[in-house]
């Protein structure tokens, strides 16, 4: 059990203060009593108690599935805005080709932040047609270098795609304060 050490070490930390309490107190020893159950529980060992830890189940990865399916082909998969002010709100299109035997449906496009907002094609993408994700970002509160990134979920193989976008942003000028009387 890998988590073992780390589950008793945490129970540790919340004893701890418990134990410097004083002895007498029953609400004390009754939350002890409790803490330790839960500690014979993980452990296994108390017979009347099940435990109640279920190992993760095994985490297969995905097959790729049979048959004609569509593919990406996008003129260029990161852009990068240059400098700009703290607050511009600035955006790319970033144009694609399905380059794959069958129609290509996007399911998802999200954005690593709130401020970066994807707007893909609603529509399926027939073989050998293209298609644009305009790409918004709102640099407001978002001064210095920002990196971020667009994940697609399509019908594709591999079945998620990534864009990225940069941009240095310069900083608002700060109030000056005023002087102290």
């Amino acid at each position: 059990m890998k988590n073992y050490g780390v589950k008793l070490a945490m129970m540790a930390v919340v004893l701890a203060p418990i134990f410097s309490a004083c002895s007498n107190n029953k609400d004390s020893e009754k939350r002890i009593a409790e803490l330790e159950n839960k500690i014979s529980e993980m452990e296994g060992s108390h017979a009347d108690h099940p435990s109640t830890i279920t190992p993760s189940p095994e985490i297969k990865p995905e097959e790729k599935p049979e048959g004609p399916l569509p593919a990406f082909e996008f003129e260029e998969e990161s852009f990068d805005f240059g400098t700009i002010n703290e607050g511009d709100v600035v955006e790319h299109v970033f144009k694609f080709k399905n380059i794959g035997e069958a129609p290509l449906i996007i399911q998802t496009a999200t954005g690593s932040c709130g401020c970066t907002v994807p707007d893909p094609p609603k529509d399926p993408i027939a073989a050998g047609e293209t298609g644009e994700i305009n790409v918004k970002f709102n640099s407001q509160g978002k001064p210095n270098l920002q990196n971020k990134t667009v994940t697609i979920t399509a019908n594709t193989w591999p079945r998620q795609s990534t864009l990225k976008i940069k941009a240095q942003v310069t900083p608002k000028a700060k109030p000056a304060e005023e002087p102290a009387e």
